[in-house]
């Protein structure tokens, strides 16, 4: 089997891989164009020069108005931090698909609020509204990606999963270019700034609407005790009558984890948190929140954030020079994005491409460290752009070409399909408020990181990744193309990095034994 190939646990009839599953993970996925979109805006819209008049900003000193800008960007991560942990309390009493409306009318009330605020009103009505919005947004992004991954045929839940993350590049890439078009074609008053904020209620609204045609996850609806419910979606989803042999294997997976999740966790709210004492399980919250740790150690949400800044540092000056610069990294993570989703992510594998992504990436941050470290810029600059600057531009989008392949959307697929049943909701919720936890350390951070660290920020995030590459290598197995309801046996089949060979050799054994009417002893044994 080529390395391009989709692997398939059991045969797959070609009706499974149908537009409805491709549609409701699109449309769902619009919850991460509102987090791209944010990412991306937030730093550049706070460095017009129609918002630092509004707010007459220029009247502070540097220090306070760094202050006042990481205000503005991380109480939107400190929203969503709270937002993705109450998610869980909501998907367990109402559902995934609720969940999803009710976190969108969420956000979009605290994106129309921004709209509220002016010189009159004062920028507290910004910071306040955007931790509305965020709490909104940090809900919905716990819910989409376990929604995904729970409609989703194993041999393409990494591409259904990513493109949850096609969608934060796409509403980065706007968010990257709308501050450069009102800079360029917009006089510097009120609605300059104030349209890059309105933008993000678009693709709220999108998947507000959306929400009411999407179908509950039937993973849910099993657990729920609604079959026939559960049984009309999945047969929906596959476009399979509930006859056909592959519609009922999976039915028997679900009602098989389902009855194990009642035997050892019970029915009930509180129940899943007596699974958090098992040592297994102890372990995979720990990988699945560490992974959003050394994502946010690659630099990545520090140059998302604060982009004009990461770019002065490398000589870049003026305020649309500054702009088409970030603008162009968007186009960059986006279409690299494309790559990843269609080709990468469900045959080269996610361990595969985080391992690439660590040592590549390093090589590129000491690189440009070094150049910022001997052109010492904050003494020397002339205002033009040296070859040694070009180089390190250079570096600098090549390390955008390597990370986003490999880092920027892998951890979440990895997240939303290595808890069990047992624990998959609450997973979710760890691996969300961990990515919004870490994402509000640096975006609090790092405009003070730039001032007392300068080139030493970028070896800092270079040795982080280095570190990255022993955790994936020691600790991570491979999740492609293993069912959700034997990723317990995944986690424990050793060695970590022959773990995924071992588990599909024996299902692929299995089902050729259940085909010929054969009993055999599997050839590998896994412990629990």
């Amino acid at each position: 089997m080529s390395i391009l190939s989709l692997k398939e646990d059991r045969p797959t009839p070609k009706a499974v891989y149908n537009w409805r599953i491709y549609a409701c993970a699109a449309i769902v996925s619009f919850a991460a164009c509102t987090i791209g979109y944010d990412s991306a805006f937030i730093g550049t819209t706070i460095k017009l020069p129609s918002f630092i008049a509004e707010f007459n900003l220029d009247s502070y000193s540097t220090g306070k108005q760094n202050l006042i800008s990481a205000n503005i960007v991380s109480v939107y991560q400190a929203g969503a931090f709270f937002g993705s942990i109450l998610a869980y309390v909501s998907s367990y009493f109402v559902g995934r698909r609720k969940s999803l409306w009710i976190f969108s009318v969420i956000f979009i009330a605290g994106a129309g609020g921004m709209l509220a605020a002016n010189a009159e009103r004062g920028i507290n009505v910004i910071i306040g509204t955007r931790a509305l919005a965020g709490f909104g947004v940090g809900g919905l992004s716990n819910m989409v990606p376990i929604y995904i991954s729970e409609l989703s045929p194993p041999a393409v839940r990494g591409r259904l999963v990513g493109i949850y993350e096609l969608g934060w590049q796409v509403g980065g890439l706007v968010g990257f270019w709308i501050n450069y078009g009102v800079n360029k074609t917009l006089p510097a008053n009120d609605t300059q700034w104030q349209i890059p904020f309105a933008v993000q209620l678009i693709p709220a609204g999108i998947l507000l609407i959306g929400s009411i045609w999407i179908p509950e996850s039937p993973r849910w609806l099993f657990m729920k005790s609604r079959r026939t419910e559960a049984l009309k979606v999945l047969c929906w989803l596959r476009q399979l009558p509930s006859s056909d042999e592959y519609l009922m294997q999976e039915v028997a997976y679900i009602d098989e984890d389902i009855s194990r999740y009642n035997e050892e966790v019970g029915t009930g709210f509180f129940k899943p948190f007596r699974c958090l004492k098992e040592r297994s399980i102890q372990w995979r919250f720990f990988l699945g929140g560490s992974l959003f740790m050394w994502q946010n150690a690659t630099g990545i949400n520090a140059i998302n954030y604060y982009s004009p800044t990461v770019f002065k540092t490398l000589g870049i000056t003026g305020t649309n020079t500054g702009f088409l610069t970030t603008g162009i990294f968007g186009v960059v993570k986006t279409v690299l994005t494309f790559v990843w989703l269609l080709y990468l992510i469900d045959r080269v594998g996610r361990r595969n491409l985080m391992l690439f992504g660590s040592i590549c990436g390093s090589i590129c941050m000491w690189i440009i460290g070094g150049y910022v470290k001997i052109a010492d810029l904050g003494n020397k600059s002339t205002g033009k752009m040296t070859p040694g600057g070009v180089a390190a531009i250079f570096f600098f989008y090549l390390w955008t070409a390597i990370y986003t392949p490999s880092w920027n959307g892998t951890p979440w697929v990895i997240n939303s399909e290595m808890f069990d049943q047992n624990t998959r909701s609450l997973g979710q919720a760890s691996a969300a408020a961990n990515n919004w936890l870490w994402n509000f350390l640096i975006s609090r951070f790092t405009p003070q990181m730039f001032d007392k660290m300068d080139y030493g920020v970028y070896f800092f995030f270079a040795t982080l990744m280095l570190c990255s590459f022993a955790f994936v290598y020691f600790l991570l197995p491979e999740t492609k193309s293993i069912p959700l309801e034997q990723m317990d046996r995944l986690f424990g089949t050793k060695p970590v990095s022959k773990a995924n060979q071992i588990v599909m050799d024996d299902l692929m054994h299995l089902n050729r034994m259940q085909h010929v009417g054969e009993e055999e002893k599997p050839e590998y044994e896994y412990t629990a």
